[in-house]
């Protein structure tokens, strides 16, 4: 049901994000957003009896707020506004689940090859995926656009690792640090005096980017994070693109061609080697000393 929730609502989220940005600045939607969002959670947890965080996890979620909310989220749309094109971000997205699983690599965990194999498929699938949008862009905002899923990548692997309050809390004080953060920022370039001239569409898709693609789906990845592989957990990043290609086909009146008839196969191949790669590999093996050989050696060599 996690991933369910963070395949398809995020999914659609890029849609609702460029309505918001119709008339909404960047800095400030992400602020506002994750401060009622962080508001929101910190009087659940509130209310369920978790105690506020420590100083030590104020500090940790500060960091893995920091790079999730206040410079993923921002970087991206800066890249959006500077000229990257919807087919290249929706690629460049894809480079996070191979960072997560890098730092979680270099940190001790095991990751199966069966999930490279995976992730090397899902980012195939994005690459012909993305020949349905534009794939133009700029040198300073194909920069910020590759920024945004390292820095989300460290902040993910940093919240599998560093001491954090019980979950609604640690998403209470990761929000509102980095929301926090974003409003810092966000009074230097943007007045406050823009919300005024924010219409009603945009403030009902900005509702729906609070209420759903945070206080739900974010949640939902958090949990997948502290509860699943790193690579199946940063699986959405190259979902996500196909699940907004089809919302922009039902609501946009967008047109497909024909790759996406070759991108969507690539895309189930990668996720069912993530999910079930290993089942597939013992059964495999049993047909083939040599493979088994060869997969027991890359396997080895996965450990730390």
């Amino acid at each position: 049901m996690a991933l369910l929730l963070v395949y398809v609502v995020w999914g659609t989220t890029y849609f609702a994000i460029g309505i918001v940005l119709t008339s909404m600045p960047p800095l400030l939607m992400n602020a506002i957003r994750f401060l009622c969002a962080g508001g929101v959670m910190l009087l659940m947890a509130l209310w369920q009896g978790h105690a506020l965080p420590t100083v030590q996890q104020w500090r940790n979620s500060a960091v893995v707020g920091g790079c999730m909310v206040f410079l993923a989220m921002n970087l991206m749309g800066f890249a959006q506004k500077l000229g990257i094109g919807s087919g290249l971000m929706a690629t460049v997205v894809t480079t996070m689940p191979m960072w997560l699983a890098l730092w979680s690599r270099w940190g001790g965990e095991r990751v199966p090859f069966t999930s490279w194999i995976g992730l090397a498929l899902g980012v195939v699938g994005a690459l012909l995926l993305a020949l349905e949008g534009d794939f133009s862009a700029t040198w300073l905002g194909a920069v910020l656009a590759f920024g945004a899923p390292l820095c989300w990548s460290i902040g993910s692997y940093a919240s599998r690792k560093l001491s954090l309050p019980a979950p609604a809390m640690a998403s209470a004080a990761q929000w509102l640090a980095g929301g926090a953060m974003g409003l810092v920022v966000a009074l230097w370039f943007e007045p406050l005096s823009a919300l005024g001239q924010v219409s009603a569409k945009s403030w009902a898709a900005w509702v729906y980017l609070l209420v759903f693609g945070t206080l739900v789906a974010l949640n939902a990845y958090l949990w997948l994070l502290q509860n699943t592989s790193a690579a199946l957990a940063g699986s959405y990043s190259f979902v996500n693109p196909a699940v907004a290609l089809l919302v922009g086909v039902a609501l946009g009146g967008e047109l497909l061609t024909g790759w996406v008839f070759a991108a969507l196969p690539l895309i189930g191949a990668a996720l069912a080697f993530i999910l079930y790669g290993q089942a597939l590999q013992r059964w495999l093996a049993k047909f083939s000393p040599g493979l088994r050989r060869l997969l027991q050696s890359r396997s080895s060599r996965a450990l730390p």
